[in-house]
């Protein structure tokens, strides 16, 4: 029998009619049932506002069925300036449509592999994916998680101008999910997923021009039959969607010696490859699978050692084609993002675009770079130049012996900054490819060259600009150590002469080096980086990695943008940069971006600072001025001489020639003729950097690429009138000691007229070389009583010159040792020897002379006469010019 206790806790346990149980069990009913109203009532909330922005984001988009609908005929059209000279059409050359059966199981397993591993299964978007790269995006790794369907809806299914747009990114997102449901529920099944796999291959740019798998696997392999494709073949095209600019084969290719087109081992497109095959090896080859196919690991190691050969070009007759990928480069920076991998509204095509390309003066420059780089090397070189239509020469014969095999050239408005000639590399269409003539790169714009010493009118420019310098500076042209950081640096003349007392004016039209990094830095490495970006000029990183080599252009830039540089100089110190397109319109004729207007620009430099630069490098194309580079004249048919600026650089290494220049502005009725402000550059060299000139070899830009500035220059203005350039106001006219770059003083040999920003002319005399000589002297250096009549004399006295440089002045006082001996004596750093200016032949404007003799070692007193000063370092600076007549404060 049960006690009372045991029946109360057996009730218990059994839930019985106790008051606790009661209420347990009301609590378990009534929890579960408020919990499942909450979830209801959310769930409704969340239901309807689900249903509203499904509704709202959803209403203007277009109809799923427009996806396999496909624009083969809409060509884009680029036209010379005038609108008549067709250069190139862009579009349906290469398009060509396959069916889901043509596309080989290895491409269909790649793409899903690489790009949506889920395709098959999913509703359009992959929640999973996305939540994962939600997840790597808040901790810093951000990626992207769109499928293909996603991929082809971006391109196909969405306005543009929501794609492009960056500030509207969460609403081009939440429309390219829902549109991707709606083209899966429109394309439903099986059948429906192929449907849009074989519109995702069909749409796709996959680089160079390709549209369509099939135009790919032509184009790059010669394979017509998609199931041709070797695994590794199908891996890469794959690969390229995701970024058809970057992953462009022909881009990527080297040329081997052969001549065969090898895209290399360590590229971007080929490690991508290599991880396709890597996610297909896991086990993500569905289609293969069920069609039999099995891959073994052989097969996919085969795969990734496979190396990526490209078929023999056939590349479309194209009208200045160098021009025309520079063309497409800026439509896709005008119309789509800078640097972006691909451009919807540019592939669609239908546009109509009128370009900066005068086509006669195009035809010029192309001549003119093919008698440098090809006419040496053919067979039969007098036959070659009369067929281009250029007179052979005595400098072209000189070449043929020469390892000079590429050149190119840029011509522009300096005033509209629109380019009017563009080679990249000479003869694009060549049948013989080497490594050192790679035709179809374009150096311009891709190349990474040294301008050598057309680099130091951006320098000067900028100390001028800066007030460290004027045109009037003078600087000890002597040898010496810029040791930095421990690391010996001598740079000397290209002639290795020492030429003493220069002043800054000559020392950049003969092309002094050592002066020209004195003056760098007296101005300082970071201030001309910037202004050289200021002025248009682009560089690799975002500081100089030259040092002081900077000012004798060791730093690499692109050709193009040096000829922007100029360019701003010649503007006033104003960069407008440059263009190569005028207009875009649609088919229907609605432009499409703004017809392009010259854009005011910005202050780089002041325009007294410019003119002045422009008038020192005009003195380069008057052979009264410069007898070097004066016989590079420009002269019109009347064979009245031009007024032109001329710059020429030789790389250190020799690997790089370089000439560049400009002319002044025309007038409006000039420009109405077809008359420019023209800037050109040209550069010499070969494709793969290896040197053109050596020892034994030797080979200088004023030989080859100087006799390309000028051909062209001088063809393209025969007829136009000629005009000097405006001087702005702001400057003024001095007189100078010819050497010292002062006042003249007493005894100044020789005075020039030199041009000043206003208030920088030199106040002060140069009395830095007046002295006492006695016509008698005794071997006492300080002693009275000495014989004979005391003559007043000016003397030599630089002990105070680039006193802020305890290193310069150790040399200079080492040269002034050697020349009191003369001319001619060596025993310089780096064997350099003393030399008046400008030591060739009888050229000596200012006379076989350093202005002045020195002061004699031994002296003495007549009377109470000031002592003559001594040649031995006095420690006081020489005044430089400048408005207060002290010296500037150089950076050391």
């Amino acid at each position: 029998m049960q006690t009372s206790l045991q029946r109360r806790n057996a009730r218990r346990r059994k839930g019985g009619r106790g008051r606790s149980g009661g209420v347990a069990r009301t609590a378990a009913i009534a929890l579960p049932l408020f919990l499942f109203a909450t979830f209801l009532a959310v769930a409704g909330v969340a239901f309807v506002g689900a249903v509203s922005a499904y509704a709202y984001y959803s209403s203007d988009l277009d109809e799923p069925s427009a996806l396999e609908d496909i624009a083969f005929n809409q060509q884009s059209i680029i036209w010379d300036r005038t609108g008549k000279v067709e250069l190139a059409r862009f579009g349906a050359e290469r398009r060509e449509v396959v069916t889901f059966d043509e596309i080989s199981p290895a491409l269909l397993d790649a793409v899903t592999a690489v790009e949506d591993k889920t395709f098959w299964t999913n509703s359009g978007f992959d929640p999973v994916a996305l939540g994962a790269a939600a997840i790597d995006t808040l901790q810093g790794d951000g990626r992207g998680a769109s499928t293909l369907t996603q991929q082809l809806v971006r391109q196909r299914l969405l306005d543009p101008a929501l794609v492009q747009d960056p500030e509207r990114t969460v609403e081009r997102k939440i429309k390219e999910i829902i549109q991707s449901i709606r083209v899966t529920q429109a394309y439903p099944g099986l059948d429906g997923k192929r449907r849009i796999i074989t519109a995702y291959y069909n749409q796709n740019f996959f680089g160079n021009n390709n549209y369509g798998i099939r135009a790919a696997a032509k184009d790059y392999f010669r394979v017509s039959d998609l199931s041709q494709l070797t695994l590794a073949q199908a891996a890469i095209l794959a690969a390229i969607p995701q970024s058809p600019s970057n992953y462009d084969l022909m881009k990527n290719a080297v040329e081997q010696e052969d001549g065969t087109l090898v895209v290399p081992a360590d590229a971007r497109v080929v490690q991508r490859r290599n991880t396709v095959l890597d996610l297909m090896e896991q086990g993500r080859t569905p289609i293969s699978t069920e069609r039999g196919i099995r891959y073994s690991a052989a097969d996919f190691d085969a795969a990734r050692a496979e190396p990526v050969v490209l078929a023999p070009r056939v590349v479309p007759i194209w009208k200045a084609p160098h021009f025309v990928w520079a063309v497409r480069e800026q439509l896709t920076d005008l119309l789509c993002d800078p640097g972006a991998a691909t451009c919807p509204v540019l592939e669609r095509g239908g546009l109509d675009v009128v370009t900066t390309l005068d086509w006669k003066l195009q035809q010029l420059g192309e001549r003119w770079v093919k008698a440098a780089a090809i006419l040496p090397h053919v067979k039969d070189p007098k036959a070659y130049a009369k067929q281009i239509g250029v007179a052979y020469r005595p400098w072209m014969a000189k070449l043929r012996n020469k390892k000079i095999y590429n050149g190119a050239l840029v011509a522009m408005d300096w005033q509209t900054g629109e380019i009017v000639t563009y080679v990249g590399s000479a003869d694009y269409y060549a049948s013989k490819v080497t490594k050192k003539l790679q035709p179809q790169f374009d150096v311009l714009a891709d190349g990474w060259r040294q301008p050598g010493s057309a680099w130091k009118p951006i320098n000067y420019v900028t100390g001028i600009d800066a007030g460290t310098i004027t045109a009037a500076t003078m600087f000890m042209d002597v040898a010496t150590n810029f040791a930095r950081s421990g690391r010996s640096y001598i740079p000397t003349n290209a002639d290795n002469l020492e030429r003493g007392p220069m002043r800054m004016r000559p020392a950049l039209q003969f092309s002094l080096n050592i002066p020209a990094i004195k003056a760098l830095s007296y101005t300082g490495i970071d201030r001309v980086f910037e202004t050289a970006r200021k002025l248009g000029v682009k560089f690799l990183g975002d500081e100089s990695q030259a040092g002081l080599s900077l000012a004798i252009g060791s730093e690499e830039v692109h050709p193009v943008d040096l000829a922007t540089g100029y360019s701003s100089i010649a503007n006033g110190g104003r960069h407008i940069g440059h263009t190569t397109i005028l207009t875009v319109k649609d088919k229907t004729g609605k432009d499409v971006i703004s017809p392009y207007k010259p854009p005011a620009g910005e202050k780089a430099v002041s325009p007294q600072a410019a003119y002045i630069v422009t008038d020192i490098l005009t003195g380069n194309t008057n052979p009264r001025v410069n007898p070097v580079w004066g016989k590079f004249q420009i002269k019109n048919d009347k064979g009245a001489r031009r007024p032109a600026t001329l710059k020429t650089g030789t790389n250190n290494d020799a690997k790089d020639l370089n000439a560049y220049g400009f002319i002044a502005a025309p007038t409006k009725e000039g420009r109405d003729k077809g008359e420019y402000a023209l800037t050109v550059g040209a550069w010499n060299g070969n494709s793969d950097n290896t040197v053109v000139s050596t020892p034994g070899n030797p080979v200088f830009s004023i030989d080859v690429t100087t006799y390309v500035w000028q051909g062209f220059m001088q063809a393209a203005s025969r007829d136009w009138a000629i005009h000097d350039f405006r001087r702005p106001k702001g400057l003024k006219e001095a007189t100078v000691d010819a050497f010292t770059g002062l006042k003249p003083g007493p005894f100044s040999s020789k005075t020039v007229r030199e041009i000043f920003i206003d208030g920088t002319a030199p106040a002060q005399v140069d009395y830095t070389k007046v002295g006492m000589r006695i016509e008698k002297e005794t071997g006492t250096r300080w002693q009275d009583g000495c014989v004979g009549t005391p003559v007043t004399k000016g003397f030599l006295d630089l002990s105070g010159v680039e006193a802020a440089f305890p290193n310069w002045q150790k040399q200079n006082q080492k040269w002034i040792a050697r020349a009191r001996k003369g001319a001619g004596v060596g025993g310089g750093l780096d064997r350099s020897t003393t030399s008046y200016f400008y030591n060739l032949g009888s050229f000596h404007p200012y006379g076989r002379s350093w202005g002045a003799p020195f002061a004699p070692k031994n002296q003495c007193i007549v009377g109470g006469a000031t002592p003559i000063p001594s040649a031995e370092p006095s420690g006081e600076p020489t005044p430089e010019p400048g408005g207060s007549g002290k010296p500037p404060k150089p950076t050391p």
